[in-house]
């Protein structure tokens, strides 16, 4: 099969195309025959080095797929060989044919090619974990998302505001901001020119943010701080602003503040599919309803994955980058 390897750590063109063995499958794998793959970040974080593989898991970037079942064990399962599917995987995502856990697939849902299909996963299980689960967003309660172009962040915007919350999002220009607020957003906030704490108390009365998805973390973390209401939660998934942060611990214990940090790739089977089974029954039938959608900046082939990337570090998008597989 064809695929994208990383010849070694480095920029972008150290993505090459190269010819690989289709995979073997493991006990509980189904074997897809991929249409498209997402890029995501943490695969320029394990292009750059920084993001080592799991144990087992496969060399090859991509964490995202779609396309057909072409072999596995389906008994027992809701599918058959042939059935069009998206899934999360630990890796191998860049290629012909990718090898999926069966509880971390779900159907194609209706109405969506397997193009868009490919561009959920990664974003939605991501959310849903941390928004949802670990920081348990609730009715009434109001969000603000760090990153609201970013594929996570078009994601969490449209969830939240889908359930009927408050959201709030920055965004590093006023089109990007723009952007967010078509998407469901109260108020994009350039936080460029803007401060995003200020903005957010006089939008909530002094009040303050329930929930903040943050993947910046440094020295956004104590002014995210200053943000939450009282009982706020912060869910970090990400630190593109660097990993230390001088925070008021006297403000964390006096106003019960809760501060958690996950990530999902090395996350076990289980974990992964319990999130499965929930997107399937409350997230899915958004997409069925048209009250989410997927939003994709811009589509490459497969052999121009270096391109690909050069895109997502570049931050211009809006939304997902994909690759074209067949």
């Amino acid at each position: 099969m064809r695929a994208i390897e990383i010849k070694q750590p480095g920029p972008a063109d150290v993505l090459q195309l190269c010819e690989r063995p289709v995979p073997e499958l493991k006990p509980g794998e189904v074997l897809i025959r991929v249409h498209a793959a997402g890029i995501n970040r943490p695969d320029v974080l394990q292009r750059l080095g920084h993001y080592p593989v799991p144990p087992g898991a496969s060399d090859l970037p991509g964490l995202e797929v779609a396309g057909d079942i072409v072999d596995g064990d389906l008994a027992g399962s809701a599918f058959q060989k042939g059935d069009m599917v998206c899934a999360l995987v630990q890796g191998g995502g860049y290629a012909e044919f990718c090898a999926a856990p069966l509880q971390q697939c779900l159907p194609v849902p209706a109405g969506l090619s397997p193009l868009e299909a490919a561009s959920l996963p990664e974003n939605y299980f991501t959310v849903w974990s941390n928004v949802f689960d670990r920081a348990k967003l609730a009715a009434g309660e109001t969000l603000l998302v760090q990153g609201g172009t970013s594929g996570i962040g078009v994601t969490a915007i449209q969830l939240a505001a889908a359930f009927g919350l408050r959201v709030f999002a920055t965004a590093g220009n006023a089109d990007k901001c723009r952007a967010t607020e078509s998407l469901g957003a109260e108020r994009g906030i350039d936080y460029k020119t803007e401060d995003f704490v200020a903005v957010v108390k006089a939008l909530t009365g002094n009040k303050g943010v329930d929930v903040i998805l943050d993947m910046v973390g440094g020295d956004y973390l104590p002014r995210e701080i200053d943000c939450l209401a009282d009982d706020g939660r912060i869910a970090l998934i990400a630190l593109l602003g660097g990993a230390k942060a001088n925070i008021d611990l006297g403000q964390v214990l006096r106003r019960r503040l809760t501060i958690s940090g996950s990530t999902l790739r090395p996350r076990p089977v289980a974990f992964k599919g319990a999130i499965a089974a929930n997107l399937r029954e409350h997230v899915w039938p958004l997409f069925e309803a048209g009250k989410v959608r997927p939003v994709i900046f811009k589509t490459f082939p497969l052999e121009q994955a270096a391109q690909a990337h050069a895109l997502m570090e570049s931050s211009t998008h809006i939304g997902k980058i994909m690759l074209q597989v067949v």
